[in-house]
């Protein structure tokens, strides 16, 4: 299974009620804060990202099967856990990033 789940864009700009994650060196205005899904993504210049993902807006999709997404493309950023219950990575397609997240359910 593969669902939308936001559309993550870049900015310079701050946002009110954005949240500053230490740990990733980022500003995040989140997905679930609006209605249509847009993460708005702030970076610190030395943010640990690759430029494509500072610079470029992703896709993000929920899928079941984080590896098979994942088989044979090419990565981007490698399977992580960001925060618990989670596992996230990021495949280049066509030079835009696309964003994968894999919930553990217990």
């Amino acid at each position: 299974m593969r669902t939308y789940h936001h559309l993550g864009i870049p900015t310079k700009e701050k946002r009110e009620g954005e949240e500053y994650l230490p740990q990733f060196k980022m500003h995040v205005y989140v997905f679930d804060k609006n209605p249509y899904g847009i993460e708005w993504m702030r970076y610190e210049p030395d943010a640990p990202f690759p430029e494509l993902v500072k610079t470029v807006p992703h896709v993000a999709f929920e899928v079941d099967d984080l590896a098979k997404e994942l088989e044979g493309k090419e990565i981007l950023i490698a399977p992580n856990s960001p925060s618990e219950g989670v596992t996230v990575a990021f495949k280049v397609d066509n030079g835009a990033p696309v964003e994968f997240l894999q919930f553990h359910k217990h």
